[in-house]
């Protein structure tokens, strides 16, 4: 029987675990209230022929390319940011390279590098999860190819500051810096303006990842971008499926970003759900590490499995975070509107006024 090559079989292996989610989705950090209506709309205006054409990313592209304030050969929109690392990653990583990753962080970063030939870094986080900027910098050497970072990180919530963005890629111009702002609407820093070729400031070896399963509501249809310097993405786009960005996705995509008011409250919602919530959190008396993103990582600690299994049995889902590196006993939260935290907050307290003694907090 033919066997798949060395690296593949040496892959780690990702199980989403996405059964039975009709229930209070606090697990992956989608939005959880719903899509624009005006997506719906989009959507349900779509014809058969409509359907019946392969998709054109062309156009979407350059409206989003205009609306980040870039040029359109600057943009690709891909399958989900997953598919944006995923062939940024093949086109750019092989033998003999080098990938920086700080850690714990996305679990796909390890896992795309790994089917390339390229050697994984790993530069572990403190106990305080704050960006390891020193020990990043000390590890680039001349086989560094890419060092990639989410800003803010998952699962912690932390973020790299700017400043320490530009000295990481000014420190290896032979490599790319992949910022993947995936949470960047709760956050509200980026590094997008650093793409301006006409800019004293620009990175030329800059990469920025967006995705649109966030904050805009459109998990289901999944659609990215990658954003960068033109001759970095036309080496990219080589790599990339032609259709890999449906149709429904692509209207669906427009009518998103014509709804900035949407957008906009659903994030305020957020950001002041998260107030609430963390207050909450102190009030029960459980530790949970700063974030500027749309969850937050709490210390359960032994009683972590228990902890996700009796919040599923109310409704809730939670994610068990034990197996990221230096997170044993740490649970992520996503924060959605003030009603479901309320929710939340409810279902822990239940959780522990019955399980004060398996706790360490």
């Amino acid at each position: 029987m033919a066997q798949p090559r060395n690296r593949i079989q040496q892959m780690p292996e990702y199980h989403p675990p996405l059964g039975n989610r009709d229930t209070l989705r606090l697990d992956f950090n989608e939005n959880t209230v719903g899509c624009s209506p005006a997506v719906l709309a989009a959507i349900q205006n779509l014809s058969s022929a409509d359907l019946t054409r392969y998709p054109q990313r062309e156009p979407v592209e350059a409206l989003v390319a205009q609306h980040l304030g870039l040029s359109a050969p600057q943009v690709m929109l891909t399958n989900g940011v997953d598919e944006a690392i995923h062939v940024l990653f093949q086109a750019f990583l092989e033998e003999g390279d080098e990938l920086l990753l700080p850690v714990p962080t996305y679990s796909m970063y390890e896992i795309y590098a790994s089917s390339t030939d390229a050697s994984i870094v790993r530069v572990q986080a403190g106990a305080s999860f704050r960006f390891p900027f020193e020990a990043l910098l000390a590890a680039i050497t001349p086989k560094t190819k890419l060092i990639a970072i989410a800003n803010p990180n998952s699962p912690t919530g932390s973020v790299a500051p700017r400043e320490q963005l530009v000295a990481l890629a000014q420190a290896a111009p032979h490599a790319l810096i992949l910022v993947d702002e995936a949470y960047y609407h709760f956050y509200g820093q980026t590094v997008l303006h650093l793409l301006d070729p006409g800019s004293p400031e620009t990175l030329p070896n800059l990469i920025v990842a967006r995705t649109f399963s966030k904050a805009f509501g459109l998990a289901g249809l999944r659609i990215g971008l990658l954003a960068g310097r033109v001759e970095h993405v036309q080496w990219v786009r080589r790599v990339l499926s032609p259709y890999s960005v449906n149709s429904v996705a692509l209207v669906a995509l427009k009518a998103a970003l014509e709804d900035q008011s949407y957008l906009d409250w659903y994030v305020r919602e957020v950001k002041q759900a998260r107030i609430g919530f963390l207050l909450s959190l102190t009030q029960l008396g459980f530790e949970y590490w700063p974030t500027e993103a749309n969850f937050v990582l709490v210390k359960i600690g032994p009683a972590h499995r228990e902890f996700a299994a009796a919040m599923r049995r109310q409704g809730i889902l939670v994610r068990d975070r034990s197996a990221d590196p230096g997170c044993d006993g740490l649970v992520r939260i996503t924060i959605g509107a003030s009603d479901q935290m309320q929710q939340a907050v409810s279902a822990i307290s239940h959780f522990v006024s019955s399980h004060i003694s398996a706790l360490s907090l």
